[in-house]
């Protein structure tokens, strides 16, 4: 009788995590708003934090002697041991179940809520879903949960067929921004991510592959949420992000805006016009 095979996702029970109590203060908000050029935002306590103005919290407070080899601080807690060299940013979701409030204590958790390998055509990988549930701490309300996918793997960076060809436009240009080492360097300081292939070009070309910095995935997730804030202007409840290709420093990113029978997406495209990001997302209309 055949023996079952042993799963390699690790258990939930057994995942470390970390718990934090934060606040999401006025000079982070402000920060947050000189970043983006904007200056119609309220930024005085108790008022309410754009959705997806939540990712200063989301920083891990790791040492230095503990950051993995490319700089990434992960969650204050390691990744699996068995984790590739180069970890890529796929994609998230974010769920609002309520409004963060500037200068409001938040608890936020956060934990590795799975970890599974994958044989594909680039060889090994590992998958690392990482989830942060963020409560008001007074009322222990759930204001946001958020789950970030990463995938780790050995090879160094290489253009795959799929990035060759522009993608087919679904709706119209709505903005465009060419993202220098200043806004990498910022958002970067402001979600306390150090990792090195968005602040050290000679490590992102040399070591990974890449043909200059890497422009962070969370960035181009606020990029886009901005866009469907200011277009809508009403609540955000979900979002849901596919990152599909590399964007790059001092390389032009254009966003699109499409709706259709009721799914809204924005895309973000290449300098290229190749397909590197998709965001679906949901409002509260009422």
């Amino acid at each position: 009788m055949e023996k079952p095979r042993a799963t390699h996702n690790i258990h939930q029970s057994l995942m470390p995590f970390v718990t934090r109590s934060q606040v999401l203060t006025e000079d982070m908000v402000r920060r947050v708003a000189a970043m983006l050029g904007l200056s119609d935002i309220e930024m005085s306590s108790g008022g309410a934090a754009p959705f997806g103005w939540h990712f200063p919290l989301l920083g891990a407070e790791t040492y230095r002697h503990s950051l993995r080899g490319d700089g990434f601080p992960g969650l204050g807690i390691p990744f699996p041991s068995r984790s590739g060299k180069r970890l890529i940013a796929a994609g998230r979701t974010v769920d609002a179940h309520g409004t963060i409030q500037i200068g409001k204590a938040i608890e936020r958790t956060s934990r590795i809520k799975s970890v599974k390998p994958k044989l594909t055509a680039q060889g090994e990988m590992t998958i690392v879903i990482v989830r942060h549930d963020l409560h008001d701490q007074d009322t222990n309300a759930q204001l946001v949960a958020e789950e970030q996918t990463y995938i780790l793997l050995d090879t160094r960076y290489s253009p795959t067929l799929a990035e060759a060809q522009p993608t087919q436009l679904l709706g119209p240009v709505v903005h465009s921004v060419t993202p220098d080492e200043n806004l990498l360097f910022q958002f970067s300081a402001l979600s306390f991510n150090s990792h090195k292939i968005h602040l050290d070009r000679d490590y992102a070309r040399e070591v990974e592959g890449y043909p200059d910095l890497v422009v962070n995935g969370g960035l181009t997730t606020l990029l886009m949420t901005e866009i469907a804030r200011v277009t809508h202007r009403s609540n955000i409840t979900r979002l849901k992000v596919r990152n599909t290709v590399p964007l790059f420093c001092n390389r032009a990113i254009r966003f699109t805006r499409h709706d259709s029978g009721g799914r809204r997406t924005i895309a973000a495209l290449d300098h290229c016009g190749r397909m590197a990001a998709e965001m679906e997302y949901e409002l509260n209309d009422v």
